[in-house]
């Protein structure tokens, strides 16, 4: 009787349950024609409709995971097919890793981008290193490229120093015609000029004890005291302009070498004489010598066939056969701008 009792019971529960569920279609029903009366114009939102879309077909829709249903509204129903626990599994796998996506990755980019993570920081710190050590490197190597300066000036140079040393070199009176800033064979000619002067070797190298002759402002001391004089230092290879016991040019020159030489079928030796005598003969020309030894630019005789003269090639040294040699550009400044007409004194020591 129990048993009957039981199952009596479970049929009748059966109906009541199915009647509940046919009065709720009934509700849901009536509850739609409502709605779709009150907007026909008007798409029904989604889910109005009391069907339930699966998580799948959501993100399919939508770029961004579904969010969790708020305390406040009521969750859909899951799929017949699935069983509360597999929905529920499903939509904390999603949950979770929208979280990971939005926090935990979000996170490690923002710290990323600021440089407060240790990457960053290694990063920050390592590229900006490299790059700054990059750059030193490229700034070292540039100027290991360039050619230092050496601690000297010689011949060739173009630069600043060269123009303040050709301008104190005119200033003390060495035949120098203008300052352009290049080392060239006039600058050449009054630094020979000057380390002559000063006892220096004469290189034509402007080193230390060079620049301190000319600062300390070196100039050879004349041996006349009165009138206009033309001086040749044979012992230094100088010729000097001298006004009353002034000098006003110094200019380098080159005498005779002391050798024996052949010309004509004679022998001479290559000798300057010294002593006092005077311009006796001057030619404003390109004059060939008679015994066939060379030309000379514009020459004044001051005894015998010995002359001051203009030549291209003026060394530090004695190198004539005995006339006295000063640049071509010096021996047109004793012509056009000094003077030394005929009867000039010249002086030789």
């Amino acid at each position: 009787m129990r048993v009957v009792h039981s199952r009596s019971n479970h049929g009748t529960d059966r109906i009541h349950v199915g009647r509940r569920v046919v009065s709720a279609l009934g509700a849901v029903a009536l509850t739609a024609t409502l709605l779709a009366g009150c907007g026909d114009d008007q798409e029904p939102p989604a889910g109005a409709d009391g069907t339930t879309s699966s998580p799948s077909a959501s993100a399919s829709e939508e770029s961004s995971p579904t969010p969790e249903p708020s305390a406040s509204t009521p969750s859909e129903e899951p799929e017949p097919s699935g069983s509360p626990s597999e929905s529920a599994g499903e939509g904390t796998d999603d949950s979770g890793a929208g979280a990971d996506d939005g926090s935990a990755d979000g996170a490690d980019e923002g710290k990323g981008d600021d440089g407060k993570s240790d990457e960053g920081k290694s990063d920050g710190k390592g590229s900006s290193q490299d790059e700054a050590d990059g750059d030193k490197g490229d700034d070292k190597g540039s100027k290991d490229d360039e050619p230092k300066k050496p601690d000297y000036i010689e011949y060739g140079e173009v630069s600043d120093r060269v123009g303040k040393l050709q301008q104190r070199l005119r200033d003390l009176g060495y035949f120098v015609t203008s300052v352009d800033d290049a080392y060239g064979g006039e600058t050449q000619q009054a630094v020979f000029a000057l380390q002559k002067a000063g006892g220096l070797y004469r290189d034509g190298v402007v080193g230390d004890a060079t620049l301190a002759a000319a600062d300390k402002g070196v100039v050879p001391r004349p041996q006349t005291s009165s009138g206009k004089v033309l001086e040749i230092d044979i012992d230094r290879q100088l010729v000097l302009a001298v006004e009353n016991g002034k000098v006003v040019k110094v200019i380098n020159a080159s005498s005779g070498n002391g050798e024996t030489y052949e010309a004509k079928g004679a022998t001479y030796t290559a000798y300057t004489p010294r002593g006092s005598f005077a311009v006796y003969r001057e030619e404003n020309r390109m004059y060939a010598s008679r015994l066939e030894l060379g030309d000379m630019w514009r020459p004044k005789f001051f005894t015998g066939g010995i002359a001051v003269h203009g030549s291209a090639s003026v060394p530090a040294f004695p190198a004539s056969h005995g006339c006295v040699r000063v640049s071509n550009s010096a021996m047109d400044w004793i012509w056009d701008s000094w003077g030394a007409p005929s009867g000039t004194p010249v002086v030789v020591y």
